[in-house]
């Protein structure tokens, strides 16, 4: 029973909220208030944070490498869109929902291919879903709209209350209260016993499978689930955006997905959140200086990234600020190095 209370203990203890996760969502709350003018790419922010969410899910408690995660991102976005041209279902909300489990549906049909072999084979795998679902896409060009997509949608009054506006200020603010009840809903699943099974598994299945944890069982769930939340971020797209093209489907997006992730890194909620961020300022401020050539300085970033490591970077951002402290202050300034990382 001592080991069973110290795991509870523990996962409650991981589990309480801190006043830096406060904060942090304080402020992209007052993003929207402090800047109204940039709601769209705001909006574009969140529904890339949420998509890097549902891989991390997967990617960073599971194990589980994906390179087609855009798959249930496209199949929610032609889900949410055709639901809405065609009157089928018109609250935008309901329909959300409707196609985030629709995704899901699709993520469990396909988990039982997945779960099989090891990340090479998970990783051919998962590219092979998305291709053949973006050619299926491509083929019923009647239904799907072809190379030009779905347009004319039209999308109800969120609730009935909240209109889509030309500004983008009701999708960033729609986008935001979904995507926090969202993370309210994953912190709760790694922070559980499920969570922490799934970690097991990651680290070495044949230990957690010899203690009784069913791995083909939890991996089934988490990658049902993060399907139903790459879905819920595809539908987001096509309502905040009013078009649905078959670009969602595209290898370019599962791959800008994984960019999101080495630079916020895994295993931890809010990589997925920050990635997001970094990646489009940077996408943004590298286009705006050479359009042709933005993807060289984002791979360039990457490189660096990888090579020098996100701790140390962080380390030597802080150099300055701490030094300026230190002087101030009158005596040195203590920074936190996560155990193991090299000075």
């Amino acid at each position: 029973m001592s080991a069973v209370s110290d795991v509870s203990s523990h996962a409650r203890r991981h589990a309480r909220w801190r006043g830096s996760e406060i904060a942090f969502w304080i402020l992209v709350l007052a993003c929207g208030f402090l800047f109204p003018s940039r709601y769209l790419i705001m909006t574009e922010v969140l529904r890339l944070g949420l998509f890097a969410l549902s891989l991390d899910l997967i990617l960073g408690y599971a194990g589980i490498v994906s390179l087609g995660h855009a798959a249930f991102f496209g199949v929610g976005a032609y889900c949410a869109g055709l639901l809405a041209l065609h009157g089928i279902v018109t609250e935008p909300v309901a329909a959300l929902l409707v196609a985030g489990l629709v995704a899901a549906a699709v993520g469990f049909l396909t988990s039982f291919l997945v779960i099989r072999g090891a990340d090479l084979t998970r990783l051919m795998v998962t590219l092979g879903i998305a291709l053949l679902l973006e050619a299926l896409a491509e083929r019923f060009s009647d239904v799907t709209g072809g190379s030009d997509g779905l347009q004319g949608i039209e999308m109800q009054p969120i609730l009935g209350l909240f209109a889509f506006d030309m500004f983008g200020k009701a999708g960033f603010f729609y986008s935001l209260v979904v995507l926090f009840v969202l993370f309210l809903l994953a912190r709760r699943i790694v922070h559980s016993p499920f969570g922490l099974s799934l970690r097991a598994i990651r680290n070495n299945p044949l230990r957690a499978s010899a203690i009784g944890i069913p791995i083909n069982r939890r991996l089934i769930a988490v990658y049902t689930l993060s399907a139903f939340y790459a879905g819920i971020a595809g539908a987001l797209s096509t309502q905040t955006m009013a078009l649905a093209s078959l670009d969602v489907f595209s290898f370019e997006r599962s791959a800008d997905l994984m960019l999101v992730l080495v630079i916020g890194g895994t295993g931890y909620l809010y990589g997925g959140l920050i990635g997001a961020l970094v990646f489009k300022m940077l996408q943004e401020f590298f286009s705006s200086l050479t359009p042709q050539y933005w993807q060289f300085w984002i791979g360039l970033v990457l490189v660096v990234i990888v090579l020098i490591g996100r701790q140390r970077l962080h380390r030597w951002a802080l150099w300055i600020p701490n030094l300026i402290i230190r002087q101030l202050s009158g005596r040195k300034a203590v920074i936190a190095i996560p155990e193991g990382e090299a000075p």
